[in-house]
């Protein structure tokens, strides 16, 4: 029993000074506390503005991956209405492409042109969707930003642990 009492009186004493040594590091036991104060302000600024400016970022991507899914739903529409109209056009080229009619191979070239537009811009848009809005998305999901408010709050805590 007196050992358990010595194990734990020794274990108090050391908390207690790793306590004092945990305060006096954070400038409460010496003659620097308006410094590490200010500093310690400072250091908190600096976290709120992270966090401000991560979570400003967070809300531009997620508009901009917004605004690229729009983009590329509304070209998706176009492609495909483009494409019945170049269909169209081609087979009005080849039905009448007997008769030698300038317009049947005005139509004919027409319509492979925009064929081949639309190809190029379906390559585009899928482009744009990997390249761009899948990364973007995954930022905005991701750690990097979520690091600067999960900082803040772990900083908050502590500060109010020390001060408590």
């Amino acid at each position: 029993m007196e050992a358990i009492k010595k194990q734990a009186t020794k274990l108090r004493e050391q908390v207690a000074k790793q306590q004092q040594a945990v305060l006096r590091h954070l400038g409460h036991f010496s003659n620097e506390d308006v410094t590490v104060d200010e500093a310690d302000l400072q250091c908190h600024q600096k976290l709120q503005d992270l966090y401000s400016s991560t979570k400003a970022a967070k809300h531009l991507q997620r508009n901009i991956v917004r605004g690229i899914e729009g983009f590329i739903a509304t070209s998706s529409k176009l492609i495909e209405i483009s494409r019945k109209l170049a269909d169209d056009c081609c087979k009005y080229g080849v039905e009448d492409q007997n008769t030698g009619s300038s317009l049947a191979k005005a139509a004919l070239h027409f319509g492979n042109s925009h064929k081949s537009i639309e190809d190029e811009r379906e390559t585009l848009l899928g482009i744009l969707g990997e390249r761009v809005s899948e990364p973007l998305r995954a930022l905005i999901t991701g750690a990097p930003l979520e690091d600067a408010r999960h900082l803040t709050h772990r900083y908050d805590r502590f500060r109010q642990e020390v001060e408590a």
